[in-house]
């Protein structure tokens, strides 16, 4: 069955492979609504929306809009980055990441993007946001209120697509216009010095592959790395990142934060103690999104 013409939820989910049902009809997340088994009517899906063609390569989205009445308060709006290094991933693979932000009422648009070579993904993703900013009133989305996360690799595409003007000229593939803006990140254990895994004792095989064949790549890797754009009035952010960390190291995410709060950006950092990159046991991730619902809430995204 169809809304309006656009996949339900439910069929979306079949479509792409993911057992979503039976997850949504057990249990629920403390103080928070609708049900679960309510979530599925309250959607409307519109999947593999072309936002960008480059180098013969067409990068899509979907957008799961909150279904309301003509008049209602627009929602705001998750743009989700998966990870997977810089060079895998999906963002199928993403879709279960995506409901405690579908259980709040908001907006989400979930993005593939150019996989292989730097800079393509950041190209993505920034044109990614300049099409949200665009299209956010065809779907009762609030574009004032875009946050954007993702997880790992998705995380450092979340935070240099954020801290980026058009100015360091990685916008070339999208459509002119001014500069997007997003309200906030979330950060999960994403790389903040791209060359600190490109070089010295931090250095990964996943980081090299990127970079490997570019021109000049410690300068690029360099111009990716959003600790080289912290500046005043840039979007919050809020990150998660686990102290015992063997992939992204946790100094990724202290340095980060030492440099916002210089830069007088508002932030915070959630610490999990013995926390590797990502796999964080179930009481962890409550908790985790109990403070970033917090931390949105005091910059006015509710």
């Amino acid at each position: 069955m169809t809304n309006g013409g656009k996949p339900r939820l439910d069929e979306v989910m079949r479509r792409i492979g993911f057992a979503l049902i039976p997850l949504l009809l057990t249990g629920s997340l403390p103080g928070q609504t609708p049900a679960w088994e309510e979530l599925a009517s309250r959607y409307s899906i519109t999947p593999g929306i072309p936002y960008v063609r480059a180098a013969g390569e067409e990068s899509k989205l979907d957008v799961f809009a909150p279904q309301a009445p003509a008049g209602a308060v627009p929602a705001p709006v998750v743009l989700y980055i998966h990870g997977g290094g810089w060079t895998g991933g999906d963002k199928n693979s993403a879709v279960l990441r995506l409901l405690p932000y579908l259980r709040k009422g908001w907006g989400v648009v979930n993005i593939n993007y150019r996989l292989g070579a730097a800079p393509a993904a950041v190209e993505d993703c920034r044109c990614a946001l300049k099409w949200l900013v665009r299209n956010a009133p065809k779907f009762r989305l609030d574009a004032s209120k875009i946050v954007i996360t993702g997880d790992s690799a998705g995380s450092h595409l979340a935070l240099v697509t954020g801290f980026l003007t058009k100015a360091a000229e990685f916008d070339a593939n999208c459509p002119e216009g001014e500069d997007p803006r997003a309200a906030a990140i979330v950060n999960w254990f994403g790389a903040t010095d791209v060359r600190d895994l490109t070089q010295g004792p931090n250095r990964r095989p996943f980081a090299m592959r990127w970079l490997e064949g570019v021109p000049k790549p410690d300068e690029l890797a360099r111009r990716m790395s959003p600790l080289e754009h912290v500046r005043a009035g840039l979007p919050a952010v809020f990150t998660v990142h686990g102290d015992e960390d063997g992939v992204v190291p946790h100094e990724h995410a202290t340095r980060l934060h030492r440099a916002l709060d210089a830069a007088q950006v508002p932030n915070r950092l959630l610490t999990l103690r013995g926390g590797g990159h990502g796999g964080f046991r179930g009481e962890e991730m409550v908790q985790a999104f109990a403070a970033i619902s917090e931390f949105l809430a005091t910059q006015g995204i509710r």
